[in-house]
């Protein structure tokens, strides 16, 4: 891995590192990533459990959100999928942002696909829903891209152990 990947993916970790509940930027005022914890008051409304996560595998960023979110907030809404979208968009705008911020570069991310959400009941009231979406990140030029294996080798031995058929015989 050259020094280039190297620092990329140290970015991207400190970037999404500073999205922490409760951060506040340099001047002191609470960062806005666009989650829904930050809407409201902190004391006298209710808190809502929201929160992302990023990962890597291969030359692509994976983005995760979850949250709890009240029934009525799925009925009401016509299509879930696009607000799902609209929020992990400005998760990756923020992260985009903040690691401009720390290593002084652009992160140049390309979508792969829609979101694929999971909305599960909790109760009679509240919803936990999972959203990913991957990006590749441009930036990593000497990765290769992660693919499953086609073929299985096995070891000679190993496989004329198999073949004798454990307790069968």
């Amino acid at each position: 891995m050259s020094q280039k990947t190297l620092d990329v993916i140290n970015g991207i970790s400190q970037a999404a590192s500073n999205a922490y509940d409760g951060a506040h930027d340099e001047k002191g005022e609470p960062i806005e990533i666009g989650l829904k914890r930050e809407e409201g008051h902190v004391v006298n409304d209710s808190r809502v459990m929201d929160g992302f996560n990023v990962r890597i595998s291969g030359k692509q960023l994976i983005v995760s959100y979850e949250s709890e979110i009240k029934l009525s907030d799925v009925y009401k809404s016509s299509n879930y999928e696009n607000e799902l979208e609209s929020v992990i968009s400005d998760i990756t705008s923020w992260l985009k942002k903040e690691y401009k911020k720390v290593t002084g570069s652009a992160l140049k991310l390309t979508p792969d696909g829609d979101v694929d959400a999971v909305i599960e009941k909790i109760s009679n009231v509240r919803i936990q829903v999972c959203a990913v979406k991957k990006y590749t990140i441009n930036n990593l030029d000497d990765v290769d891209i992660v693919t499953e294996p086609e073929e299985v080798s096995l070891d000679p031995e190993f496989k004329r152990f198999l073949d004798l058929g454990g307790l069968k015989k």
